[in-house]
């Protein structure tokens, strides 16, 4: 039951989600993969609507070039753990809410502890081995992955589910090539925040996600596109279920 400074807090969504859904989001957990761009924007947002515990994991240090985007911090903060700092930014936000960091990599030996225990992943990263790691880790674990991806004026979303959409390796076979990218803090605000809603929404169990589609904003055109993805039948990771659902 929601205390009455929760109803306060919250007074402007319950006529949206009611106190059910607002007690819903109190009770879930989700990873914040990375506290750069996507990620400051995702766990600010999900910390705002409530969600009652975010676990936020970040191997680097602010560097001065972050600041433009990464809004989290400040100079002040610059050469201290992203995670951290993060992470004390959010306590601030709510007495509701648990924060949970660890400054470390992901990698094949740190994805699975970092992923245990919540109710989906959400993707700040900026590099795609990491991303099809936690993304096989989301489906290992029966639970969503909510990608999002940024260049410029222009960025990606989509939510895969773990059993009937295509995985992320099928939505991106070709990734770019690792390393720096140009980045506004505009676009990372729009699409952390379109992961955010994902993930909202699939914690309340409302609306139309992004499942078996990809959205793609452009921001200098002010357009967004939302393309149907089509599985690969011969995919090693999720082309297996898909021919099975098709023998069922």
């Amino acid at each position: 039951m929601l205390t009455p400074e929760e109803r306060e807090r919250y007074r402007r969504q319950l006529p949206i989600i009611g106190e059910a859904g607002q007690e819903r989001l109190a009770g879930a957990s989700v990873l914040v993969a990375g506290a750069g761009g996507l990620g400051t924007a995702i766990a600010l947002h999900c910390a705002y609507a409530g969600v009652g515990r975010i676990r936020i994991v970040d191997g680097d240090r602010i560097e001065r070039s972050n600041l433009n985007r990464q809004v989290l911090y400040r100079d002040a903060d610059i050469g201290r753990p992203k995670a951290e700092v993060a992470a004390e930014r959010l306590r601030g936000i709510s007495p509701h809410l648990t924060v949970e960091l660890a400054v470390a990599v992901i990698d094949a030996e740190t994805v699975h502890d970092l992923a245990r225990g919540v109710d989906l992943i959400l993707d700040g990263m900026d590099n795609y081995p990491a991303r099809y790691l936690l993304a096989d880790a989301a489906r290992e674990r029966g639970i969503p992955f909510i990608h999002g991806a940024v260049h410029g004026f222009h960025g990606q979303a989509a939510t895969i589910l773990p059993d009937g959409t295509p995985c992320l390796g099928c939505i991106v076979p070709n990734p770019p090539p690792d390393g720096p990218v140009p980045i506004l803090g505009v676009t990372t605000g729009v699409i952390g925040c379109i992961q955010a809603t994902e993930a909202i929404k699939w914690l309340l169990g409302i609306g139309a996600l992004l499942a078996g589609r990809l959205l793609l904003w452009d921001g200098l055109q002010g357009e967004a596109e939302v393309l149907e993805v089509v599985g690969n039948a011969a995919c090693p990771v999720c082309g297996e279920e898909r021919r099975s659902a098709g023998e069922r």
